[in-house]
This record gives C-alpha cells, structure tokens and sequence, in this order.
C-alpha cells in the first residue's frame, strides 16, 4: 500500500468520502447553524433589538477566540443594519477576570443597553445572569466550554446557544467561541434576509469572517477535525487578502505579507500579538485593531501589539524558569506527585497559562500557576491528554472561589489561605486518576516508511493533510533500521542541534535536523544503524528542492 495511503489509514480515513472531507473540504460541509441549541431564540431576540434600534452590546472574553467572535459578531449584524447602536465590552483580565460580571451587566445597563450577547463565556454565569434579569437586562449566552454538571440548570437567559448542551442535535461539539458566534451571525443574517441564501454582499461579508474563525479556532487549541478544518482552510487560504485593515496590518507587523500563512504561524506569530494586550493590560486595542481601525490607526495598534508580545515573552520565561524551581525544589515532578500547583507574589497572572503549558512540555503533568496578591491566588491550569483539568477543579471546588473552562485549560481564584489545603487535595486527585506512563511524553507515529518512499511529490501530497494541529498532529513516520551515512554534525548556537544522513538499504540517503539535540552527538556514530521517527518535508535552498526530515527521536538498533 502507498504511504500516503498508509496515513489516511492511520488517521481512520479509509473511504473516499471521509478523504475527500478531510483533504478538500468545502464550504458545503459545514453544520447547518439552525441545529445549535437555542439558536432560534437567540436570532430572534436579535433580530428584535435591531430592528428596534435597541442599544446592544457584545461581551467578550479577552483571549483570541473572544475577541474574535466579539468582531465577527459585530461586523454581520453592522453589515446587515449599519445603524444599529452595537458596542464591544471586554472585561479587565486582571481587575475583573474572566467572564460575565455582575456589576459590569448592570453597568451596562445603567448606561442604556437592553440586550447584551456573550460571546466565548457565561454557560456557568447563573449569578451574573440572574442579577441582569432581574435588571431588566436581556442576556444571550453563546459559548463552547464545560457546560454545568448533570443536573445542574443552564443560567437564566434568553437564549444559550452551545453546541454540547444536552439533547442538542448539533453534530460536532468542538466549535471554539468564534465558531459558535460565526454560526449565530449567520443564522441571523439568513434571518434578516428571509431565505436561507443570503444578498451577495451579506455573503461576502460572512466569508470575510472566516479568516477570524480561522485564528482563533487554531489559538484555541480545539481539534482540527470536522468543520474546524473547513473554517480554517478556507480561513487561512483567504487570511492575506483579507478586507479588515486591522487584520492586514497585524499581519504586515508580523512580517508575513509574503509567506504561506498556516496554523503554525498564526498560532506562535499572529495569534500571541492578539493575546499580548489582553494579557499585559486591556484587550481593548485588539477588539479596535478587528473592528473599526482605518489602515494608520490599524498599523499603530499592530506595532504596539507586537511590542507588547515582546515584553510579554520576557515576562513569561522568568515565570517560566522561576516555576521550574519551584516545582523541582517542591519535589513536584516526580511519579509520586503528578500535578504541579505553585503561586508567586510576582507573577504576573495575565502570562502564567502561558507558563503553565511550557511546564507541562516539560514535567507532562497538568499545571496550575497563579499570582498570589494579598489573601488572593488568581492563575490558570493547563492539563494533559486524558485528564480533565475542569473535572479536577469540579471536584475540589469547596477550597476555591471561581473556576471555569474545559477538559484542557481553566481559569480559577481561590483564597490564599486554602492553598496548602487545596493542593493537597488535587495533587491526590490527580494521583489517583493519572497512571504514571502518562508522565512520560508520548511519540506519535502514523505508520512506518522506507527512504525510498519519501519522493518530493509524495511528500507534498502529504500537505493535503494540513492544517496541523490538536487531533491532527503533523505526519510522523518511523523508518527503521536505516544507516547513519556519517557522524551527526552540531550545528547552531552553541551547537543545540543536530544534522543527520540517513542511508537505507536501497542506497539513497536523506538528511536530518534534530532540534534541541546537540548533546546526543557523543551517543551516534558513522555506521551505526538506528530507528528514527520523522516529520518529512520539503525544503527549498538556493533553487533546489528536496526531502528532509525533522526528527522526533531516534533510537540506536542493537545488534
């Protein structure tokens, strides 16, 4: 069998249907958005308010994904009505933290909104939502995270529109916040419309969002599955050419006009410029830079943003190599201790997710760093394949003030003086839950291959299977048994990496770069023969294009 016909085995796309969804998705394969739950309230409560030229505002979460399903929003229902009176609030990180808050809805109202739309939060708001009706304060709820345990009422509210509330129909779960408020535009634009087929010009405008859905369903990490490989393919193809002058010139600042723009740079090079205000102050410049910025303002703003990232990415590695003291000196990262919980005076709470999923590549155990101020830790957890982090704050939440999020990443406050307590109790938690292999990094291996398969056209064929990420990693094959043509060679700053050629048996070579592997030099040698698990590529130097590959590990072959 073909290798590539080897990877869509290995991936569960063994009919050609399922291959041709996977490989070429199109715009027809996304979930009709009248099957969400709640929708149909929601779009009619809506379309209500614009009609009435009702004072509406959009309140979103200040990450990627809020953002951008706050400016989604704003720009369709803006399309449809230009004169609707709409407004984004996204609230303080720091000095109101995440979600929907009491006092900023009813300061909302007080200054004369009717009706306010969640976007990315509030399925778990019950306080929040209860203190706006009882304000007189129409609530729409649109999210994707942990809904509220069995049993538990969803919080009162017009409409929650979610894709995995109980007894929904809708048949993918794992839209991000973005995706979810691009379905509630367009089910409203279709609405306002009459008919199912939009105007031309209210489709142009919806197809213009999707480069939005694109950054912030890769930023958010959810899986690249389903419709979220239609919303980013189609995003990420158009994402250059975009119409938003804030997105362009974020891009522009970023130094991207003129490179192939995939799930990997908008995850480690656009999607953190967004973040950074958030994180080190107020995400108000990023909701501007995605709304109503002209082309100067936008470049302004996108200049600040990427200076912003910089010093964000300072802030994080101090935390970062401060927590990793911390936890080995706590005797953390051991099998007999697999949660890591630590909070610092001095860290900064809008960077410590970042820092947590830097701890968790290294110790591969969930995380949980917060800022310590006064009788308050406030911070963010990150966890590992398997483990729901969510679940562990449910069950430990008698020791905490506020949690929320999902399987993967949560956010949580909890009084200073229940840390020792509450570590105590989750560490057990974890321990009882998690097995201790699963603190070793697993390797992800599609199948095996020959280096006499890996052709420039095969691999290329093998990009079909992008966009790469969560559920959809990069390819990997294992070539087995292959001879090492010559010593590997440092290469790098203070020789960090590694470059290999690999011989097989048939006689053609291919050569390697194994990052972050310098100090393996001494362990191989010309003529040994190894296995190694590779990402093949195609890579382009002074005109000329070959196969090579970026190695995941390797392992010398006994005699």
């Amino acid at each position: 069998m073909p290798l590539f016909a080897r990877l869509l085995r290995a991936r569960g796309l063994d009919d050609d249907e399922a291959v041709r969804r996977f490989c070429t998705p199109r715009l027809t394969d996304l979930h009709d958005p009248d099957l969400l739950p709640g929708i149909g309230a929601a779009v009619a409560r809506l379309a209500c308010a614009v009609r009435n030229r009702e004072s509406i505002v959009i309140y979103g979460d200040y990450d990627v994904d809020g953002i951008a399903a706050s400016a989604i929003l704003y720009h369709v229902i803006k399309a449809v009505a230009p004169e609707t009176a709409i407004r984004i609030y996204i609230p303080h990180r720091l000095e109101e933290g995440y979600g929907l808050n009491t006092e900023a809805l009813l300061q909302l109202r007080r200054e004369g909104a009717s009706l306010v739309i969640s976007v990315d939060c509030g399925v778990t708001a019950h306080e929040p939502a209860r203190a706006a009706r009882e304000a007189g304060l129409d609530l729409i709820i649109t999210d994707h995270h942990a809904t509220p345990a069995a049993g538990e009422p969803l919080p009162e509210a017009v409409a929650v529109v979610h894709p995995r509330l109980p007894g929904s129909v809708y048949p993918f779960g794992e839209l991000c916040g973005a995706g979810v408020a691009f379905k509630l535009a367009w089910a409203f634009a279709a609405h306002w419309c009459g008919s199912k087929r939009v105007g031309k010009s209210i489709q142009q405008v919806l197809l213009d969002m999707l480069p939005l859905a694109a950054l912030a369903t890769i930023t958010d990490v959810v899986p690249l599955v389903d419709e979220n490989r239609t919303i980013v393919s189609y995003g990420l193809r158009w994402i250059r050419d975009t119409k938003i002058p804030g997105l362009r010139a974020l891009i522009e600042a970023a130094d991207l006009m003129d490179a192939d723009i995939d799930s990997h740079k908008v995850g480690f090079v656009l999607g953190p410029r967004l973040n950074a205000c958030g994180r080190m102050g107020h995400a108000d410049d990023a909701v501007r830079l995605l709304t109503d910025a002209a082309p100067d303002e936008a470049r302004r703003i996108a200049k600040r943003l990427t200076a912003l990232n910089r010093e964000r990415q300072q802030t994080e590695r101090r935390i970062t190599e401060q927590a990793t003291r911390m936890a080995e000196d706590a005797c953390m990262t051991g099998d007999d201790c697999r949660m890591i919980v630590l909070a610092h005076e001095s860290w900064h709470a809008g960077v410590v997710g970042i820092a947590c999923s830097r701890l968790v590549d290294r110790f591969s155990r969930p995380v949980i760093l917060m800022h310590r101020q006064g009788e308050v830790c406030k911070g963010s957890a990150r966890s590992i394949e398997g483990y729901s982090i969510h679940d562990a704050l449910r069950a430990t939440a008698s020791y905490l003030t506020s949690f929320g999020g999902h399987d993967a990443a949560a956010g949580l406050t909890l009084p200073a003086e229940n840390l020792e307590a509450f570590t105590a109790e989750l560490t057990k938690h974890a321990n009882a839950r998690i097995d201790v292999e699963q603190l070793t990094p697993g390797l992800w291996i599609d199948c095996d291959a020959e280096i006499d398969e890996l052709e420039i056209e095969t691999v290329n064929r093998i990009g079909a299977l992008s966009p790469f990420g969560r559920d959809n990693p990069r390819p990997a094959v294992c070539i087995r048994g292959a001879t090492l043509a010559e010593s590997p060679k440092q290469i790098g700053a203070n020789g960090k990496h590694l470059t290999l050629s690999l011989r097989g048996d048939g006689g053609r070579w291919l050569r390697l770069i194994w990052f972050s592997a310098g100090s393996f030099a001494a362990d191989l040698a010309k003529g040994m023969r190894v296995d190694a698990v590779i990402e093949p590529k195609i890579n382009n130097f002074n005109g000329r294009t070959s196969v090579e590959g970026i190695v995941s590990d390797v392992r010398v072959c006994q005699p």
